[in-house]
């Protein structure tokens, strides 16, 4: 399938966001997300309300990995889209190898009020999910595991384990349990990490490559307690799976906003980035998804009511509790040569 086919299929599913009517060509963007219910959350959430409020066509394209396309795009100097929502890392190497544009934080106001460790020259937090401690209620109905300590503790908590098959998380997650503070984890030590993972890896029943296969292995009852993404979670609970998680000692991860080198839209598309990161807008999309909202003023809203902001990964208590991830460090040499030796830890 072509890079426009897929285009034509996200906007028959999605449907292009246009409330330009008379306004002149140049007011649209092409946005680029991930697909799925995701896409279709930010759309009512996010994505129609933007365009209405600045008269603009959103465009909508999807693709689970938009990284290769981006360096093609950029490469051929002759980019098509304008907006990515991507995985932080790939904003902050993209904007390294000169992939992605430096904002200009003067015309997005939302933006410059956020956190400094929500944004960086080249990205803005768009939204939060947590690699978290999960378990089941049945095996743990009481005294559950609350920690990364408690998961390498196979004799207080015997049972099936899994864990993901990457290192983003896994080694942060080993160096709690080796007692490092969640706000003291970086500069990551590389060592010590892996050498906590040779102590868990015989009990490791999973390693799991997708989201959708650490919910089956909770769903199905395949192990015990794992390393999961929040939203994977609770989307089992809700379908009437007995397990749960914490949030204490979980890892606050984030995809971001950024825009391509050289977008056709460039203008246009720093009016989205500003009205993508509105509190209000942010507070609508955890009303459609198990996710955050990148910008913490959306809390501050009366959108999302006390109960759900509970529920939530950025929620301030929450985030309090956790390890916010460095894609600054993940992407940086020493970030690149802990994900090689991975793949090394993994087949001995």
């Amino acid at each position: 399938m072509t890079m426009k086919q897929k285009f034509g299929l996200g906007c028959a599913l999605l449907g292009a966001v246009g409330f330009a009517g008379a306004a002149d060509a140049a007011d649209q963007i092409t946005f680029v997300s991930q697909g799925g219910a995701y896409q279709q959350a930010q759309t009512v959430a996010i994505l129609d309300p933007t365009a209405k409020k600045l008269g603009i066509t959103i465009n909508q394209d999807s693709i689970p990995d938009a990284w290769p396309a981006i360096k093609t795009q950029v490469g051929s100097g002759r980019p098509i889209w304008d907006v990515v929502d991507t995985p932080t890392g790939n904003c902050l190497r993209g904007g390294e190898q000169g992939l992605i544009e430096k904002l200009d934080f003067s015309k997005i106001p939302n933006g410059a009020a956020m956190p400094e460790a929500y944004r960086s020259p080249y990205s803005i937090s768009y939204e939060f999910y947590s690699s978290v401690l999960s378990y089941s209620q049945k095996t743990f109905p009481k005294d559950a595991p609350n920690s990364w300590a408690d998961f390498w503790d196979v004799k207080k908590f015997p049972g099936r384990r899994a864990l993901r098959n990457h290192p983003f998380a896994t080694l942060e997650a080993a160096l709690m349990a080796d007692g490092v503070a969640p706000d003291k984890l970086y500069p990551l030590d590389v060592d010590r990490a892996f050498k906590k993972l040779e102590e868990i890896k015989p009990h490791i029943t999973v390693w799991w490559t997708s989201g959708a296969q650490s919910a089956q292995l909770l769903n199905d009852g395949e192990v015990d307690m794992e390393m999961a993404w929040n939203g994977r979670v609770s989307a089992v609970a809700k379908e009437g799976a007995k397990v749960a998680f914490t949030y204490n000692q979980g890892v606050l991860q984030s995809t971001s906003l950024c825009i391509l080198k050289g977008a056709p839209n460039l203008d246009t598309a720093l009016k989205f980035l500003n009205e993508a990161v509105d509190p209000v807008h942010q507070a609508n999309l955890p009303l459609h998804i198990d996710y955050g909202p990148g910008n913490p003023k959306a809390f501050e809203t009366n959108v999302i009511k006390s109960e759900r902001a509970a529920q939530l990964p950025s929620e301030p208590a929450n985030a309090a509790k956790q390890a916010l991830m460095s894609y600054a460090w993940w992407s940086s040499p020493a970030g690149e040569a802990a994900e090689k030796r991975w793949a090394s830890f993994m087949q001995k």
